[in-house]
């Protein structure tokens, strides 16, 4: 019994050993595929100007309407050196994932902040791919609300600040 114990320890120990280095290898070419490493993000107008910005934590700029007005932002996620971070068509039209923005936080009541659906992305022939904000001003007041990238049911990122938005 003692020599068969000693084969069974080190066949389990050689199978569990096998199996994780097997996930390991697995999870790791995975990893990076179409996940966004994101430092930061950019909101910007139909005209192209930066609206607001943040990167690494620090912030500039916000989001300001009048009262009944819609506004259009594209969003803009940057990588570590602060440049926008590309998104290839091949990744896009090859996958199935549940991914897009989430917003949160803000108060209905002064700001409507959602995110623009696929459907109308594919309306328009835009860059973005689905990555715009509608706010629209309800009520003057300030709000504000927490920006997320998702990815397969988690946050590739999240806005390390609130995006104040204030409303005249």
């Amino acid at each position: 019994l003692r020599g068969l114990k000693s084969h069974v320890v080190f066949l389990l120990t050689g199978m569990i050993l096998f199996t994780t280095g097997c996930e390991d290898d697995d999870h790791d070419d995975h990893h990076d595929e179409g996940h966004t490493d994101a430092d930061g993000f950019i909101l910007e107008d139909e005209g192209g100007n930066e609206v607001y910005r943040e990167f690494e934590g620090a912030m500039t700029g916000s989001v300001t309407l009048a009262v009944g007005d819609t506004l259009e932002l594209s969003v803009h996620f940057l990588d570590h050196e602060g440049n926008e971070i590309e998104h290839s068509e091949e990744e896009e039209e090859g996958e199935e994932h549940e991914d897009g923005l989430e917003v949160s936080g803000n108060d209905a009541s002064v700001a409507i902040v959602e995110v623009e659906g696929h459907e109308e992305e594919e309306d328009h022939d835009e860059e973005h791919h689905g990555s715009a904000l509608h706010v629209i001003g309800v009520s003057a007041g300030s709000t504000s609300f927490t920006l997320q990238l998702m990815h397969d049911g988690h946050a590739d990122y999240t806005s390390t600040n609130n995006v104040p938005v204030t409303v005249n």
